[in-house]
């Protein structure tokens, strides 16, 4: 028996709303999910490989981004010199940011890089929407890395500058905690740093705190007490928002996935 004319526009309602639900879903999803720009930046002794991870799983997501290697190091160790300093790998990222026309980029420093991103966004400030300080140092005008860095490794730094050395020799990534499966990878990877980088002081500082969202994230399972009164201090700082992973000081090779989704809640 056909159906009657009522059941038939009822039918066609039902079609109707349900397709207009669905595309107001898809409408929230693509919202949600709009494509970012991240800038990764890596620390000493690493280079753009060490975001592979993290990178592979934010395009998948559907997002651009960008892990270059700073001068000097890694795929770039062919372009060392006595005069690659912080004020070259600043403009290495600044560059990148200027000459891509990239906007509202999600800057991330990890570790040393804190010293980059701070001094490359005194150029690109406004183009930054969001900046991720990772397990970094967040220096102020006229720190450098020897300055801030743990007993430990500032003698070590120090003495490699009282002897003329061009680098900084890499400590192994058990220094670091990182797990053991990828020690040996990262151990592999890391290349010598130019010392002039960790030597030269930061000349402006004030970029930073006028970026509108601010992240500091602390890995927990790697000892500095730096980190640790850094992360004090954000915690107790309005405008910025606090994570703490647990992992070794490469979160992005221990805990990418854990990274990605951070990353994705404070672009």
């Amino acid at each position: 028996m056909p159906p009657s004319v009522e059941t038939t526009r009822r039918a066609a309602l039902g079609v109707l709303a349900a397709t207009g639900a669905f595309a107001a879903a898809g409408t929230r999803s693509e919202a949600q999910t709009a494509s970012k720009t991240f800038v990764l930046v890596h620390g000493t002794w690493h280079g753009g490989w060490c975001w592979r991870r993290v990178t592979d799983a934010l395009e998948r997501k559907g997002h651009k981004v960008y892990a270059p290697s700073l001068t000097g190091v890694a795929d770039r160790s062919h372009l060392l010199t006595r005069d690659v300093n912080l004020t070259t790998h600043a403009n290495d990222v600044a560059n990148l940011i200027k000459w891509e026309d990239l906007k509202d980029v999600v800057l991330v420093g990890h570790s040393s890089a804190g010293f980059v991103i701070t001094q490359a966004a005194e150029q690109i400030g406004p183009q930054v929407g969001s900046i991720v300080y990772l397990d970094a140092f967040v220096p102020q005008v006229g720190d450098s890395l020897i300055s801030l860095a743990n007993p430990g490794p500032r003698k070590a730094l120090e003495e490699a500058v009282a002897r003329g050395d061009l680098v900084a020799k890499p400590v192994p990534a058990a220094a670091f905690n990182v797990n053991e499966k990828d020690r040996a990878w990262v151990d592999a990877k890391c290349t010598p740093h130019p010392l002039a980088a960790v030597v030269e002081k930061v000349t402006a500082a004030g970029a930073y705190e006028k970026i509108a969202r601010k992240t500091y994230i602390r890995a927990t399972g790697f000892k500095s007490p730096v980190f640790d009164e850094t992360l004090a201090k954000m915690k107790a700082m309005s405008g910025w928002k606090t994570y703490e992973v647990a992992s070794g000081h490469d979160v992005m090779v221990d805990r990418p996935d854990q990274l990605v989704d951070i990353l994705l809640e404070v672009a």
